[in-house]
């Protein structure tokens, strides 16, 4: 694998440029029965970016015929999302039987230039939330600039309180996504217990990338005792049995994904979705193993 920076960050910014958008896993039903009746599986679309960026209706196609439910978007700017309008692609995706739950938004400090982050435009960014009919949106990456020091994580729980509260208003619940630098320990510190230590339990929850957290030795049961039903989202992405421990399909890795979906109701867990980074087959074809997998667990 890469550097993290180079294959997380700079590919979204590299989709942004390339979609023209302009200037830049799994969902469990909140009764949070693992496998409870009625479950719907959710996928973040970044995991599709190219395809989204060549064939936006075609893609969206390929996910519902797969059988996945819930979407979780990124790369909303200027008032467009994968160089559409909100509304149009809620039309698309709810045409297919789907339905569109998260999105993923930057702070807007460094490397984001463009209105709907959390500092430059969030309000509007909010509103077209709504009605695309977002139930969560989530704070997606920090870049390096933001995070030298823990002062800097403590003045990021400010901004992010803040934006938290216009999201409430408006009636969605605003989240947290880390990586694995958050359970890296920083100046004795680790910057993910100061994020969740430094917001409101009301106004910000987590959303667990379960890969980021095993990659660094973090265990997300651990997490989930800290924080009890904070956790409303997750990230459900595997890891390969390698030196590297590359990304790979859910069920194909090493990370024991039962064991900790029985501390769903522990965690306050009410979506889940899918994500591959990066896919050494077509990603398509790797969202379909990932769906089938869980599907053979009876997750």
């Amino acid at each position: 694998m890469g550097d993290f920076t180079e294959v997380h960050s700079g590919g979204r910014r590299k989709f942004i440029q390339t979609s023209g958008l302009a200037l830049a896993g799994l969902a469990l039903l909140p009764s949070c029965s693992p496998s409870g009746p009625g479950r719907r599986y959710g996928l973040q679309l970044y995991t599709v970016r190219e395809k989204l960026s060549a064939d936006l209706e075609g893609t969206l196609k390929s996910v519902a015929k797969i059988g996945y439910k819930d979407l979780e978007i990124f790369g909303y700017a200027d008032g467009k999302i994968f160089g559409v309008n909100p509304s149009e692609l809620r039309k698309m995706v709810e045409d297919l039987g789907m339905k569109l739950v998260s999105g993923h938004y930057l702070t807007g400090n460094f490397n984001a230039p463009w209105q709907g982050t959390l500092s430059n435009g969030w309000e509007k960014a909010v509103e077209d939330a709504n009605v695309m009919g977002l139930k969560y949106m989530v704070n997606a990456f920090l870049f390096p600039e933001e995070r030298q020091s823990i002062d800097d994580y403590k003045k990021l729980t400010d901004l992010l309180n803040v934006s938290a509260k216009v999201a409430k208003n408006a009636g969605i619940q605003f989240g947290y996504h880390n990586h694995d630098f958050e359970f890296l320990e920083l100046e004795g510190q680790l910057p993910m217990y100061v994020i969740m230590d430094g917001t409101d339990d009301d106004l910000v929850v987590a959303e667990l990338d379960l890969y980021w957290a095993a990659r660094v030795g973090h265990s997300p049961m651990h997490f989930f005792k800290r924080y009890p039903k904070r956790t409303a989202l997750w990230h459900v992405k595997d890891m390969a049995d390698s030196d590297d421990k590359e990304f790979t399909e859910v069920g194909n890795g090493v990370i024991d994904f039962k064991a900790i979906f029985e501390k769903s109701m522990l965690s306050g867990m009410k979506y889940f979705f899918v994500e591959q980074d990066v896919c050494q087959r077509p990603p398509v074809e790797s969202i379909a193993i990932s769906y089938k997998n869980l599907m053979k667990w009876g997750i």
